[in-house]
């Protein structure tokens, strides 16, 4: 059983009873569901997950004023709840405390965002960490009467800005071509293979996020990446399997190949949105032209590269 579905049924058996039965009053006000940290969270958990900060549990969310009067007790009775469900027991790593349980929703943002509400200003969005935007997206809510946890996660699922989003293309092509169609090669040249390494991986990551970009889809924590992309209808299953290939290779010259490949298919995606018209086969000359789309004249004077 996925975490997931583990966790809504366990909310069903023993969560909703036990506000109902102990918390009538604010059955109506509790937003519940699993979201967060976690391979859970994201629906990729298996059976190497399960050793540590997975199993039965669930997210409780208040607004202040409801978790300043109820948060405490309310918590009291969560931890009573059982310690297991459908023969699965929650195992809590030393780094796993706070994954569930009750949170203040502004609290809950902050722990990720730094604020406890949805991001305002261009520059707000620009500033946001993209996996901490894929944390808060992720998981279900189970029920929200109020609305206000789902309030500000609806505005983050609605993905960034357009101008935010274009700035982060625009970096990423300009970190995509540097690492892999320019520093790759040129330190091989001077066999520096720790910089060859790293500018191979950092390839990768960087075109995966791209990828995400493009599918207008929150890239996640660096372990996951290759599972998420898979995932994106627009060059995911592709770019995947050429960065599979690209990985397990030693060739060089078919390394380049599979970097190149990556690349054209990516620049036909941003010349099909119309966010670029170059020709140009080497990714960082887009940048600059998908740049020039911003559309706000302070984000547009901002460099390439930030993003």
């Amino acid at each position: 059983m996925k975490g997931l579905d583990l966790a809504g049924g366990f909310f069903a058996a023993h969560g909703a009873p036990l506000i109902r039965e102990r918390f009538g009053h604010l059955e109506g006000r509790i937003a519940a569901g699993l979201v967060g940290l976690g391979s859970d969270c994201l629906g990729f958990d298996d059976e190497y997950s399960r050793d540590h900060d997975w199993g039965p549990g669930f997210c409780l969310w208040l607004n202040r004023s409801d978790y300043e009067a109820h948060g405490a007790s309310l918590a009291l009775a969560y931890q009573g709840l059982p310690q297991s469900f459908e023969g699965a027991a929650r195992e809590t790593s030393a780094w796993g405390e706070g994954r569930v349980g009750v949170f203040e929703i502004g609290a809950f943002y902050r722990r990720f965002l730094g604020r406890g509400d949805a991001p305002e200003t261009l520059f707000d969005w620009l500033r946001l960490d993209e996996n901490s935007l894929s944390v808060c997206t992720s998981g279900e809510v189970f029920r929200d009467p109020l609305g206000e946890f789902s309030a500000i996660r609806d505005k983050l699922l609605d993905y960034y800005p357009d101008d935010v989003r274009i700035a982060k293309i625009a970096a990423r092509c300009m970190a995509v071509g540097q690492s892999g169609q320019y520093n790759f090669l040129r330190s091989l040249w001077r066999r520096d293979h720790f910089a060859a390494q790293y500018a191979e991986v950092k390839f990768c990551a960087d075109a995966i996020s791209l990828v995400h970009l493009l599918n207008r889809s929150y890239a996640p924590y660096y372990k996951w990446l290759m599972r998420s992309v898979a995932r994106l209808p627009l060059l995911g299953e592709f770019v995947g399997e050429k960065i599979s290939a690209l990985v397990a290779c030693g060739d060089c010259e078919e390394k380049r190949a599979f970097i190149d490949e990556i690349c054209a298919a990516v620049v036909c995606a941003l010349q099909a949105e119309g966010l670029s018209d170059s020709g140009s086969v080497f990714l960082a000359d887009h940048g600059p032209v998908v740049h020039e789309r911003i559309a706000d004249p302070a984000l547009r004077a901002l460099d390439v590269w930030i993003g």
